[in-house]
């Protein structure tokens, strides 16, 4: 208390005079409506600005959980589609499997932590890895189309092999409308395209038509959709269409995906690995 009176009594000039500037402001604005106005004016843009950030950052929670929401139900979609069983149609309901005998495929979902799509054999890396159930030879699909094959895993992460890679990757793939099946591969030129070969020169084609998995390998399921023809031209060297498929999901763009487990995987392994000793010895 006595250190405050000798401030004011050393002080005591300023200290009136700062008081008189308070009062002298506090009747400006009290008396003058265009002070007021001014004032008004400000506290609204405060506020506007104050609640435009809220709003985002709501906005923004929410995004988050809607795509956290969507991924899951992409999921779920996957699951339906390609996960049992027969049916060429599936129907987008729950199917209780009670001796499991039906189900085929499950799925993990992941997202990319690295990618590349500007080299001759390109890789990106997932945050799944053995603790998720991830492992080589596991196919890698994106909510558009297919994206990889698992090539590496560690604990918590994954290397993949992208579809983009020169004569690592030969996708089994089919024309939708006709059936027709061939191989496709990547030539190193487009992002956005690869090739399919191997298809009969016979086969009616058309600019537009579906390109999908033909489910002839353990790796990818049945009829998940890879692209569309974009262009064909006979292979001189072969005989047989050369059709450029531009890709249904953007590579370069890629976030979430979807890890392809295949339950029955060793008993097909099982099956070509017989057929592939039984034609050796036949060879021999």
């Amino acid at each position: 208390m006595g250190f405050l009176l000798r401030l004011f009594s050393k002080n005591a000039l300023f200290v009136f005079f700062i008081f008189l500037q308070i009062i002298a402001l506090v009747l400006i604005f009290s008396k003058n409506a265009m002070q007021r106005s001014w004032i008004s004016g400000q506290s609204a843009a405060l506020n506007s600005w104050v609640s435009g950030y809220i709003d985002e950052g709501v906005s923004y929670l929410k995004l988050k959980q809607i795509n956290e929401d969507l991924v899951v139900q992409n999921k779920a979609l996957m699951m339906e589609l390609y996960g049992k069983q027969g049916g060429k149609n599936p129907v987008f309901r729950k199917v209780h499997d009670t001796l499991g005998g039906g189900q085929i495929y499950t799925f993990v979902d992941g997202e990319i932590v690295f990618n590349s799509i500007n080299r001759r054999n390109n890789y990106f890396t997932i945050n799944r890895g053995k603790r998720d159930g991830v492992f080589p030879q596991m196919g890698v699909m994106a909510p558009k189309g297919i994206a990889g094959i698992v090539i590496n895993s560690t604990d918590s992460y994954a290397l993949v092999q992208s579809v983009l890679s020169v004569n690592k990757i030969r996708i089994n793939a089919a024309l939708k409308n006709s059936g027709y099946f061939g191989t496709l591969t990547w030539n190193g030129d487009n992002s956005r395209v690869m090739h399919l070969a191997d298809v009969p020169k016979y086969v009616a084609l058309k600019i537009g038509d579906s390109v999908v998995t033909d489910g002839k390998s353990a790796i990818f399921p049945k009829g998940v959709m890879i692209g569309t023809v974009a262009g064909y031209s006979v292979d001189s060297k072969t005989g047989f269409w050369d059709i450029s498929v531009e890709l249904s999901e953007k590579m370069g763009a890629l976030s979430k995906v979807y890890v392809v487990k295949n339950l029955k995987k060793a008993e097909v392994q099982k099956i070509q690995d017989t057929m592939q000793a039984v034609i050796k010895k036949e060879n021999d």
